[in-house]
C-alpha cells in the first residue's frame, strides 16, 4: 500500500477492532506499511482474513482475530491470541461501530400529520424503538470503552502506547435522522477526552478522529442508487461539503499516522480531528 509518508512503527503491534470494514481495513493497511504488527479483529471472522491475508501478501505482518466488542470474554480472549501470535499492544484503533434503521426516524422534522398515526411505514420520534437505540450506543460506545479496557493495560504497565478512536462529523453537528448515532459518536468524543485525561499519567495518548462523509458498506444503499447515482440525502451532503465529494479511505492515512507516531504527535493527546472536506466549516449558506 502507499501511504503519503512513513512513520517508524517497527516492532510496535496495532489492533484494528472493526478492521474488516471499509474505512478500518485501510487503516490497518497503513500502519503494516509503517512497519506495524496488525490484528486485524472483527465481529466477521471472514472479513478480517480478507484484509489480513491482503496485508501479508503486501510484505507486512497480520494476523486476523475473531472479535465481538461488546463481550467482555471475546476481548479477552482476543488479546490473548494477539499477545501470543504478535506481542502486547502498542497501538489500539477503536473502529467498530455503526447504526440502526431502529433509532432512527423516517423524515428530517415531524409534522402535525405525523401525530395522528396516518401513515403507518413513517417512523416519527415518538416510534424510536428503545432497544434500537440501546444497540446503537452500546455498539458505538461500549464498543470503544471495552476494548480499551481490554488492549491496553499493558499499555499502562510500560508507560507508552496510542489509542486512537472512531468518531464522526455528526458529534459536532448532529444529523437529521438519526439521533442515536448522533448521540452515541458524541459520547464517543468525550469519552476520547475524558480517557486522555486519565490516562496522561501513565504515558498512553489518546486521540479521535472524525470522518465526515465516506461511502462505506453500512451507508452505500443509503447514498447511492442501484445505478450509482446519488440519493436526495446524498446531493444534499454534497451540497453542504465545500470540496463537493465524497471522502475516500486513504483520506483518513496522514491523520492516522500522525497521531499514532510518539515523534510526530507526542504531546498530542485529547484532541478530535475533522476530516470531512469542510462539512463542520460551511453554515449552508
Amino acid at each position: 500500500m502507499n501511504v503519503p509518508f512513513k512513520v517508524n512503527l517497527k516492532d510496535q503491534v496495532a489492533i484494528v477492532t472493526g478492521g474488516g470494514g471499509v474505512l478500518c481495513s485501510t487503516m490497518a493497511r497503513a500502519l503494516a506499511a509503517c512497519g506495524a504488527k496488525v490484528a486485524v479483529a472483527d465481529l466477521k471472522p471472514e472479513a478480517a482474513e480478507v484484509v489480513a491475508a491482503q496485508i501479508c501478501k503486501e510484505g507486512g505482518v497480520a494476523i486476523s482475530v475473531a472479535c465481538n466488542v461488546l463481550e467482555k470474554a471475546s476481548l479477552d480472549a482476543a488479546n490473548d491470541k494477539v499477545k501470543k501470535e504478535l506481542g502486547p499492544v502498542d497501538i489500539l484503533i477503536n473502529g467498530a461501530g455503526g447504526n440502526h434503521p431502529k433509532g432512527t426516524t423516517s423524515l428530517e422534522y415531524l409534522r402535525k400529520e405525523d401525530l395522528a398515526g396516518a401513515a403507518k411505514e413513517i417512523i416519527t420520534f415518538y416510534d424510536l424503538d428503545p432497544k434500537g437505540v440501546e444497540f446503537v450506543f452500546n455498539l458505538n460506545f461500549l464498543g470503544t470503552l471495552l476494548p480499551t479496557q481490554a488492549f491496553t493495560r499493558e499499555m499502562a504497565g510500560k508507560g507508552k502506547g496510542t489509542i486512537i478512536n472512531i468518531s464522526s462529523m455528526n458529534a459536532f453537528r448532529p444529523l437529521t435522522k438519526i439521533p442515536a448515532y448522533s448521540g452515541a459518536k458524541a459520547a464517543v468524543s468525550n469519552f476520547t477526552q475524558w480517557l486522555a485525561v486519565h490516562f496522561s499519567k501513565v504515558g498512553v495518548r489518546v486521540n479521535a478522529i472524525a470522518p465526515g462523509f465516506f461511502l462505506t458498506d453500512q451507508n452505500r444503499t443509503l447514498l447511492t442508487k442501484p445505478d450509482g447515482s446519488l440519493t436526495p440525502r446524498a446531493n444534499t451532503i454534497i451540497a453542504h461539503t465545500p470540496m463537493g465529494k465524497f471522502g475516500v479511505p486513504e483520506d483518513l492515512v496522514g491523520a492516522l499516522l500522525w497521531l499514532t507516531s510518539s515523534e510526530a504527535s507526542g504531546f498530542v493527546t485529547g484532541v478530535v480531528i475533522p476530516i470531512d472536506g469542510g462539512f463542520a466549516a460551511f453554515s449552508g449558506v
